[in-house]
């Protein structure tokens, strides 16, 4: 386990790469709403939730200071993901906000010194460590002078570590745009690391430890530079509102288009990827919420080497009360047909 752990985080020696999948946990979402929707809510957030999502959603913020919290696990529990979020309303244009992020995997047994000098497996000699990705977002937001266009950036500092032996620390910023029409039409974009987030990795292997990786066929790591290259998100949201019992109807569709390559998405190129989501949110009286959505598409190989589309399902469910929000989302990591469902939990509440 400890090696797999490690491996992860083994750069090219002596030169600076732009791996597809670098950061990934950022990547995963914040909020249960978000999650139950498939992720697509860049057009229509407008909750602390903007400070990850699209930090032009700030402006909705109409309390002084908003609170979110989240939690969920992923994996049967091994990995635990969490999210505290503060957004404060500055004036009637301008909003600013802060998240922060924590995805680990905690008592990861390190093996390498199970075996003493005599070749005997000594169990005692096992100990763990924790391998966790933290993320810490600054955010502004305002409204400009065209009426319903909202702009906003975001400021990423970024550590990740694996127990003593690997640390990085890396920086990045996005940018958010938001436009809304008549209440009833809403489009937004967010561009994620617009600069190129880059992770400084830091490694600190003992002489038994790099002995061993040598021993098992691995390359001793080396000081480094991680690239995680820009990607955009476009969204569109249509609200409408059902005279019949004060219900509103809000579908929203996403995409995210990444250009480190050819990833397997539904749309995929030499040069970017596409990988489109959809959500639907039926609300009453901004007081009860059912949400559902689709989202990671994958082509997967079957065992007579033709392929299937499949896709992430996710259904949720929010509840308003004296202006503290419960949201609850059902998802399947995996796809519709295996069962890697997971429970996620957030919590959103505001002072005057």
């Amino acid at each position: 386990m400890f090696l797999l752990i490690l491996s992860e985080h083994v750069l090219a020696q002596d030169e600076t790469i732009a791996p597809k999948y670098s950061n990934e946990f950022l990547q995963i979402g914040v909020g249960a709403r978000a999650l139950g929707m498939g992720n697509s809510i860049v057009a229509g957030v407008n909750d602390v939730t903007s400070v990850y999502w699209n930090p032009a959603g700030l402006t909705g913020v109409n309390k002084k200071l908003d609170v979110g919290l989240m939690h969920s696990e992923y994996f049967a529990g091994i990995a635990k993901y969490d999210y505290l979020g503060l957004a404060h309303s500055i004036d009637d244009k301008s909003s600013i906000g802060f998240a922060a992020i924590r995805f680990g995997v905690d008592n990861i047994p390190n093996t390498t010194q199970l075996i003493d000098n005599e070749g005997n497996i000594d169990y005692d000699r096992i100990t763990t460590f924790t391998a966790a990705d933290y993320g810490f977002l600054f955010s502004y937001g305002r409204k400009l002078g065209v009426e319903g266009l909202s702009v906003g950036g975001t400021v990423k500092v970024i550590h990740r570590r694996a127990g003593e032996f690997a640390r990085s620390w890396g920086f990045g910023l996005d940018a958010g745009l938001q436009y809304k029409i008549n209440d009833k039409w809403y489009f937004g974009a967010m561009a994620r690391d617009i600069t190129s987030t880059f992770n400084a990795w830091i490694f600190n292997l003992d002489t038994d430890m790099q002995e061993v990786f040598l021993e098992t066929g691995n390359e001793i790591p080396e000081n480094g530079l991680e690239l995680t290259m820009p990607r955009l998100i476009l969204a569109a949201k249509r609200k409408f509102d059902i005279g019949w019992q004060d219900i509103t109807i809000s579908p929203e569709i996403n995409a995210v288009i990444t250009t480190d390559g050819k990833r397997n998405t539904l749309i995929k190129s030499g040069l970017v990827s596409i990988d489109p989501m959809a959500g639907l949110e039926i609300g009453w009286r901004n007081i009860v919420a059912i949400r559902t959505g689709i989202n990671n598409f994958q082509y997967v190989k079957n065992f007579d080497d033709s392929q299937s589309l499949v896709f992430q399902p996710n259904v949720g469910l929010g509840v308003t009360f004296k202006g503290i929000t419960l949201d609850y989302a059902f998802t399947n990591i995996g796809n519709q047909s295996e069962a890697l469902f997971s429970h996620v939990v957030s919590l959103k509440f505001g002072f005057k």
